[in-house]
């Protein structure tokens, strides 16, 4: 097993290298509410466009496309937030988080079966799931709500299985990490949101 995983390590393009630790960089940086990190971001998002498209992954790819519209918008809502004196981190309300289940269950089951039918995906309604919940786990970074972590937390780990499946291991091994982050996250923005909150 480890070495099979040490082949496909070599295997791995530079390229796969130099997204993941971007990747990282972004996380990390949006962890602590730098706003460089949406370029970091935007950066490793244009390289996983191509890598996801190369592992039959067309959510994925489409979603990464979508990352990188995101780092832009990120970008300037992060700015004009910090230029205001209005970064600060919210709570998204109870009856937003319900109906934003329902629309990530019926746009993946609708993109999933499309996927089945028209393409040849790998993994329909799993790549069709983490597309849509990391869609508007992005747009929740974006607009600084503290719930946007646990919203990461399931696409990661639904996403570290797909490209382990497909052979991508760094990027597997990538979305580990930022599970692993997220979880640290939602703690460390949950603090920050209890001690600013009167």
């Amino acid at each position: 097993m480890i070495d099979a995983l040490l082949r496909r390590l070599a295997l791995s393009g530079p390229l796969e290298g130099v997204a993941v630790l971007l990747g990282v960089a972004y996380v990390l940086l949006i962890l602590k509410r730098q706003r460089f990190g949406w370029v970091a971001g935007g950066v490793s998002s244009a390289i996983y466009v191509y890598l996801a498209a190369s592992a039959r992954l067309p959510m994925q790819s489409l979603l990464n496309a979508y990352y990188v519209a995101m780092a832009v918008y990120g970008w300037h809502s992060w700015s004009r937030a910090q230029q205001q004196g209005a970064a600060r981190v919210t709570r998204w309300p109870l009856p937003y988080h319900a109906a934003a289940v329902v629309g990530i269950v019926l746009l993946s089951l609708i993109s999933s079966h499309w996927l089945a039918l028209e393409t040849r995906a790998a993994w329909p309604l799993l790549d069709s799931l983490t597309a849509a919940i990391s869609l508007l786990a992005t747009w929740l970074v974006a607009r600084m709500k503290l719930e946007n972590w646990l919203y990461w937390i399931i696409a990661d780990a639904i996403t570290a299985f797909l490209f382990a499946a497909q052979g991508h291991p760094y990027t597997s091994v990538l979305f580990v990490i930022y599970l692993t982050i997220a979880s640290v996250g939602f703690f460390e923005w949950l603090g920050l949101y209890r001690r600013q909150t009167p």
